[in-house]
Formats: C-alpha cells, structure tokens, sequence
C-alpha cells in the first residue's frame, strides 16, 4: 500500500503524527511527535515516546501526575490550529460550502483564492481521488502556506489538486475548457470581477458560490450575477453555531458563540440563450455612483494584511510540517 492510499487517521501513534493533547480544565494542545521530545506545560511535562505506539484515544499520564488525553486531530481541530497565510474558512462555513454548492466525488471544481488551504482540504476530501480540484491565487505566499498545510494533513500532495498563480479571470481559461467545470467556489474580495471567465467555464446546470464577508460584497456581487442573465436568482444565507452546555439537568445555551463570518450565495449556470423567467420581486437599484464602488474597495473592507516577515514565517512553519509528515509517510512504506 503507497503512501497515496494508506490511511492517514489511524492505528498506533507515530513518529511525525500530530496529536491533540486535552489536559486539565479542556485545555488544548497540539504536537508534532518526534523521538526523544519532551511537551512542556506548566503543569509538567510529557515525553512524546510516552505516546509513540499508543492507540488513538489514549490517555497519558505525565511526570507529575497529570492526565492528557491523546487524540489525533479531526480536520476541523487541524485547521483550526494551522498555520495561516489568510483567513480560513470555519469548519461551519465549509459544511455549508459543500452542502450548499452540491460537491460531489468525482466532481471538477474551481477555487479561488485558496488562502491556507483550509477549505481546499475539505473540498478534496468531498471530491474523491476522481475528482479534480483546480485552486487559484494570486499571492505566491498564501499558495505556500495552503500547499504545505495540504500536504500536512494528508502526507503527500494529491496528484488531482493543481495551485495556479495569478488572476483567476486570466488563468482559468488557460486551465479550463468552456463548460467543463461542474462546480465554482470564490473566496475573495470582489467575486463579480471573475463573472465572465466563470461563467464560461461552468457546464450548465453548474453551482456557483460565493463566500463574501460584508453586505456591501454581497449586495454587488448579486446584482452582478443577476445582470449576467446567465444564472438562475442567487440564493444568500449566513450559519451560526450555538453550543449548548448538558449536564444532568443543568441544560442552558453556553455563554459563547461562533457568530458571522460571513455571506454564503449561490447560484445555478442556465443553459445557453436560455431567458429565465421574471421573478415577482421588488426592483433593485442597480446602479452603482462613485462612491457607492468606493465602498466595496479592499480598503473600505477592512482587508487585512499580513507583514511580509510574519508571512514568511507561517511558510517556513507550514513547508516544515509538510516536511516531517511527509518523511513520516516514506519511513512507513
């Protein structure tokens, strides 16, 4: 069995596994397993041979008495606690991402921009190994950042996942012949700008679906896919997710939330010189004056950016740990 097909979540503990160590109070943290390493807390200290050959689910103990449980991270927990060149994708929003935009095994799907790669995994993962994934972006950095923390989590880089630098509107039509891509999803700032490529590349039928932050980014974006003419009416929502604590009887909403983080809208590729059908709704004002565009600028957004030397450091972080998962996998094989 190759390294491609073995599976990368399960049996004994390994060297170059990462692990989920959950002490006292819920406190997590995350390590990287290597020979002769030592975890230091506060509350003392755990050899990583002490969890070397251990089944997933363990508990250990360390010098002092404190009990850990070992786990290996779910995919959620990774990219949660991955190195970030951008923003990620919540695990709630890539739930909704899947569900929403109908990802299929076996599915071609276009992705731009891929930030640190967090939604790019759970896209992989929907389509299967006969499916494609082609990522965009446009920062060399960031297209680290996601290839590294990629090839962390599976061990290897999959053969159909390809990164392509540069402007979605210029590089998809290199990549993609027309109507040939059953599936879009865009994270990024000005999602109408990539209408036309995408539009052409999209089979009918197709989903597109974009992921926008403010009501600004999603207020153009879907007048923009309503002008087009080419897509059925976009559909918008947003998730929330609300824990709740349950404990005997002591059943209550917890204190904290993971409120927005952003819009998701969809819409579905017509066929060629098809005219959709008036809807009755009220007419929106689609004209956009100088400052209205102003507002839906990268700055009026609020985007943020990362210093080059904090950038850096998250790709020196990531390629290092697609290193060690990687030579973990050769030294299984």
């Amino acid at each position: 069995m190759t390294a491609n097909q073995r599976p990368q979540n399960s049996g004994p503990f390994r060297v170059g596994d990462r692990v989920q160590l959950t002490g006292p109070k819920g406190k997590l943290n995350t390590i990287t397993l290597e020979a002769g390493s030592v975890f230091h807390s506060h509350r003392g200290l755990l050899p990583h041979d002490a969890i070397i050959g251990l089944p997933d689910g363990s508990v250990v103990v360390n010098n002092v008495g404190v009990e850990h449980l070992a786990l290996r991270p779910l995919l959620s927990d990774f990219v949660m606690s991955m190195p970030r060149g951008a923003a990620i994708v919540y695990p709630k929003d890539a739930a909704q991402i899947l569900a929403l935009a109908d990802i299929f095994p076996g599915a071609t799907v276009v992705e731009a921009g891929v930030g640190s790669g967090a939604l790019s995994l759970w896209l992989l993962r929907a389509i299967g190994p006969e499916g494609r994934l082609a990522s965009f972006e446009r920062r060399d950095e960031f297209a680290d950042v996601a290839r590294g923390n990629v090839e962390t989590f599976l061990g290897y880089e999959p053969a159909n996942w390809s990164v392509t630098l540069g402007d979605l509107n210029e590089a998809l039509p290199l990549t993609a012949e027309p109507a040939s891509v059953d599936r879009v999803v865009l994270d990024m700032l000005a999602p109408w700008e990539c209408l036309p490529a995408v539009t052409d590349a999209l089979v009918p039928g197709g989903v597109l679906l974009c992921y926008v932050a403010t009501v600004t980014q999603l207020s153009r974006v879907a007048e923009a896919i309503r002008a087009t003419g080419e897509y059925t009416n976009p559909s918008s929502t947003e998730t929330m997710v609300r824990g709740w604590h349950v404990e005997g009887l002591a059943v209550r909403p917890d204190h904290r939330m993971i409120g927005h983080t952003g819009f998701l809208l969809t819409a579905r590729r017509l066929a060629p010189d098809t005219v959709l059908p008036e809807l009755k709704r009220r007419p929106s004002k689609s004209d956009f004056s100088d400052e209205d565009v102003e507002l839906w600028t990268p700055g009026a957004l609020g985007e943020r950016s990362v210093s080059p030397k904090s950038l850096r450091k998250r790709v020196r972080a990531a390629g290092a740990s697609a290193e060690v998962s990687k030579a973990r996998d050769l030294d299984a094989d």
